[in-house]
């Protein structure tokens, strides 16, 4: 199998034409479409349906493209290490992260792997789905108490924990019935079981003001709303400098935050560098 016909074709099924790879690639259309002729001769199959204005693949070509876009990636980062001595990081980045996470830390992380490594385009979608790293052409997928999956390999990054928070100078209630501000998502009968300094209670909270997002509770938190159980990552700064005061930590299990990567393809370089930079900078 001729490998450069092989990576035009997955060029042209990735940018989702010929003319659109072309353009990508400054190569000329002729020569793509001439290239991936001769990959569907050599192979006695249609790869691609022709005369239709957006590209389609046929089902031999969905299959060859999924079975090799992974590879050959992979052979195209060896080489450039091997021509690069593999000190020098470059290429692309992407990586899905949860929506908080991107907002409150991954921004200046970041900031800093860009500058130190010019020569990587970093690119971080920041999104609550489940990103797929394989199917969405992710190199790294940031996940929250992930779920074990064969396919995923990586390190975790950071352990968080829930604090109760109020506003400066708040006093928890002696009964059980708390005033919060809640995520949309939290059932109606949930119980907030807290250590305090006075030892452990039991809350029910009342959520008469329900966000889609943390960020939204630490905003209500801070317009004086009432109290919330609030990931540390999004309050420590506010109750360092003293917009919240902490109350007491959530029991259970720590919140666990996870890289992961396709367990199919070898780490490049930029991906472990970037890891590294994540390990340093939630080391604290």
């Amino acid at each position: 199998m001729d490998l450069q016909a092989l990576r035009d074709f997955n060029l042209v099924a990735i940018h989702g034409g010929f003319g659109r790879a072309a353009r990508a690639t400054r190569r000329p259309k002729a020569t793509l479409s001439r290239k991936v002729s001769e990959l569907e001769q050599s192979l006695n199959v249609r790869l691609i349906e022709r005369g239709s204005r957006v590209l389609r693949l046929t089902d031999e070509g969905v299959a060859l493209h999924e079975a090799t876009r992974g590879p050959l990636q992979d052979i195209a980062e060896a080489e450039l290490a091997v021509g690069s001595s593999a000190s020098v990081p470059r290429g692309r980045l992407r990586i899905s992260a949860p929506i908080v996470l991107s907002h409150v830390a991954l921004a200046a992380v970041s900031a800093e792997f860009a500058q130190t490594y010019p020569e990587v385009e970093l690119e971080i979608v920041a999104e609550d789905r489940k990103a797929d790293p394989v199917e969405d052409g992710f190199d790294i997928v940031i996940r929250v108490n992930p779920a074990p999956d064969e396919r995923l390999v990586g390190r975790r990054i950071l352990e968080d924990e829930l604090l109760l928070v109020g506003a400066p100078g708040a006093v928890l209630p002696k009964g059980e019935n708390i005033d919060a501000v809640a995520l949309i998502t939290m059932p109606a009968d949930m119980t907030w079981r807290v250590e305090t300094p006075d030892g452990p209670r039991v809350f029910r909270p009342q959520a008469r003001l329900r966000f889609s997002s943390f960020l939204m509770v630490r905003e209500g938190l801070l317009a004086g709303a009432g109290f919330a159980l609030a990931p540390k990552l999004v309050v420590a700064g506010d109750i360092a400098a003293g917009r919240l005061t902490r109350l007491g930590v959530a029991e259970g299990p720590k919140v666990e935050i996870w890289a992961l990567q396709n367990s199919r393809r070898l780490a490049s370089l930029k991906v472990r560098l970037f890891l590294d930079t994540l390990s340093r900078a939630f080391a604290g």
